[in-house]
């Protein structure tokens, strides 16, 4: 039985099956077994099936000569998820640690804000503030010491992310209850009605 919600197909899409597979498991923070993929896509799991163990296949290489990923899709008993292939630690290592990731991105500095004001948080709701996967920024800013797993969520049983000690101290706060309130820094009721109504004003815009 597939949910109400799917009023898609995956053949609409570019890439079709394949494609929908690497966008949710961009985005996923625990691994996925394949009976809840075909499930949320509306389509059989023997499909989904086929198609997980192609793409792992196709990230491996060696085929028409490619050379394997980065990454991998990795299949255990929690079922499919991406992770850093293990031979390319060293590289991984060094950005976290050091170089690009010396001083904080904006990126980094985006994502450590909403850890901040949302804790707890898990990786998928940071996600789906964002709206593109976070799991490397999290790693990153973990490895630092400014935020941590504490816990994990009632309903999907995913790891909790708080700020850390080091948060505080780093911010010259003594503690959460110090941080600057967000009122300040949004848009008035008046603003936002306005750009409403902009929108519908140009019907072309992005926005739409």
């Amino acid at each position: 039985m597939y949910p109400e919600y799917v009023d898609f197909s995956v053949d609409e899409f570019p890439g079709g099956l394949q494609s929908c597979l690497e966008a949710i498991l961009m985005v996923a923070d625990e691994p996925q077994q394949a009976d809840d993929l075909a499930r949320v896509l509306a389509v059989d799991r023997g499909q989904v099936e086929a198609v997980l163990q192609a793409m792992r296949l196709e990230y491996e290489g060696g085929q028409e000569g490619r050379a394997p990923r980065g990454f991998e899709l990795r299949h255990t008993a929690r079922g499919w998820q991406y992770g850093n292939r293990s031979v390319f630690g060293p590289v991984v290592s060094a950005f976290v640690t050091g170089g690009q990731m010396a001083r904080l991105s904006q990126t980094a500095l985006e994502v450590l804000a909403i850890i901040a004001y949302k804790q707890p948080i898990t990786r998928a709701q940071i996600a789906a503030i964002r709206g593109v996967n976070s799991d490397g920024v999290v790693r990153a800013l973990s490895v630092r010491g400014l935020v941590r797993e504490q816990g994990t969520d009632e309903d999907s049983r995913a790891a909790l992310l708080v700020t850390t000690g080091l948060f505080l101290e780093k911010m010259g706060l003594e503690s959460l209850d110090r941080l600057p309130e967000l009122a300040p820094f949004m848009p008035s009721v008046g603003d936002m009605v306005d750009q409403t109504q902009d929108g519908y004003d140009t019907p072309d815009s992005d926005g739409v």
